[in-house]
């Protein structure tokens, strides 16, 4: 496949860091490999020579143990530190069912040993080092890790989320500057996740509290749908995120789920001066009471053949793009740099990418900022209901054309009733879009058969009346497969 944008995204960052780079090119065993073209791409995006980039195969183990060589001599060794105080970055963490939170650790400074009294910089967290050891690569017990060397430290906690990715622990009562880079983690894609069997609720929740455990990313509330029941709102990190959480549901649980459309999650201003952070559609306060409102946009980078740059272009400026530059690595490849809204790109926006680059391109994007934006809730009435679970956060300008697809998705889908139902798409109490499933209609003049022409029209008349009654007291239930055809939108 050549190199693809995440390959790029992560080689940025490690030069940023200005860590030494490896050029390996891996799978070459696979019968449509071209590694000898591969490599003249990373000849150009590295400047390198072609004989220090390596070509490896995990599957054959060609290169391998050449690989492991140029680690050792390429990568220079750390430094080591073992009289400052101590100084641990966490760049994971597990839960065991017995110990505890697990986290590991690489030793910047000094040392830790079994009964060390630690605490977490970030929360000020403290607890006592139950073992610390090294991998081989299961876990291997030892009396002590030293500066330069990487392992991990059994905290006894139950709570992943306590001991954070990126913070740095230290010994109780040293006072130590924190290691730099660490960011609190912030979910930034929101979907309901619910059984399509409402019985499974219980089972969904003991999943989601497992998953939790090794999950410190992860954020969860119960929500209760009128269309699909109780389930939960879910934060993830992104929309990878979100799809491996909702596979490992599937495969590890034997659950049958139903995922609603992703959200972001929005900064509203209120003229009061407050700031609130709005992911669902309820929470969303009335227009009168908004100042501004911000939405996260991302920064993207996308792969591509120079022959698919066009087709490209279009899709990002029809997603509200705001185009960047382009690179050129050689005559075929190029890079396309652009600001994107994240709620353009949790969509549909990676699949129509596929689309349109005949599955060539690929994409890496990162959080840049929070910017000034228009949308609006819309709500969505049926025979003159709100439908609390149908309401969405759109876009002002197109929020017309929004409504007018769901309610012709409404029309088409739900079941005819004994009275005209209005199916209606509302902003600010104001209605954009409108239709109507005309009644079921029984033919009461059907016992007839003949005389005077009034009996006709005093029953149909009579019909007519009964109809208008039943519109303004009649109640429509949404079936499940409806709300599903709205959310593919």
């Amino acid at each position: 496949q050549g190199i693809q944008a995440q390959t790029l995204a992560n080689l940025y960052l490690a030069l940023d860091a200005n860590l030494v780079v490896i050029p390996v090119l891996h799978k070459i065993d696979l019968p449509a490999a071209q590694p000898d073209k591969v490599a003249e791409e990373v000849c150009n995006l590295l400047g390198c020579n072609l004989n220090e980039i390596l070509k490896i195969s995990g599957k054959t183990g060609e290169g391998v143990a050449q690989l492991l060589e140029e680690i050792i001599n390429r990568i220079p060794p750390p430094n080591i530190n073992n009289n400052k105080p101590l100084r641990a970055l966490i760049f994971d963490s597990v839960y065991d069912e017995y110990r505890g939170v697990i986290a590991y650790v690489r030793i910047v400074d000094g040392q830790v040993k079994i009964g060390d009294q630690l605490n977490f910089l970030s929360n000020n967290l403290s607890f006592e080092a139950l073992e610390v050891g090294h991998f081989n690569p299961k876990f291997v017990k030892d009396s002590m890790l030293n500066s330069g060397e990487i392992g991990y430290i059994v905290t006894g906690l139950h709570d992943v989320s306590q001991c954070p990715v990126g913070d740095t622990i230290t010994l109780q009562g040293v006072k130590t500057e924190p290691l730099p880079g660490y960011q609190q983690i912030k979910p930034m894609v929101y979907a309901g996740i619910f059984c399509k069997d409402g019985s499974d609720f219980n089972k969904l929740r003991e999943a989601i509290e497992k998953l939790k455990l090794n999950d410190a990313a992860l954020s969860y509330e119960p929500e209760n749908s009128s269309a699909l029941g109780f389930g939960f709102r879910c934060g993830f990190l992104g929309l990878l995120h979100l799809e491996i959480f909702q596979e490992r549901l599937k495969r590890e649980f034997n659950l049958e789920l139903i995922v609603t459309v992703p959200s972001v999650a929005y900064k509203i201003y209120l003229t009061d001066g407050s700031v609130k952070n709005i992911y669902n559609p309820q929470e969303f306060p009335d227009l009168s009471r908004i100042k501004k409102v911000e939405e996260p946009i991302m920064k993207v980078d996308i792969f591509t053949p120079k022959d698919y740059l066009g087709a490209i272009m279009q899709l990002a400026v029809e997603k509200r793009g705001v185009y960047i530059n382009t690179e050129y690595l050689d005559q075929d490849l190029a890079i396309l740099h652009y600001y994107l809204p994240l709620t353009q790109l949790i969509v549909d926006f990676y699949d129509r990418l596929k689309s349109v680059s005949s599955g060539y391109a690929s994409l890496n994007y990162d959080f840049y900022d929070y910017q000034l934006t228009e949308v609006v809730k819309m709500d969505i009435l049926v025979a003159e209901e709100k439908i609390e679970a149908l309401s969405l956060i759109t876009y002002k300008d197109s929020a017309a054309q929004v409504g007018k697809k769901i309610v012709n998705t409404l029309k088409e889908t739900l079941p005819r009733q004994q009275f005209v139902v209005k199916i209606q798409a509302a902003v600010g109490g104001k209605i954009i879009a409108a239709e109507r499933i005309s009644a079921l209609r029984k033919d009461v003049t059907a016992h007839l058969y003949g005389g005077d022409w009034t009996r006709r029209a005093k029953l149909l008349e009579k019909q007519k009346k009964g109809k208008k009654k039943m519109m303004s007291l009649g109640k429509v239930d949404i079936p499940t497969d409806t709300f599903l055809a709205v959310l593919k939108r």
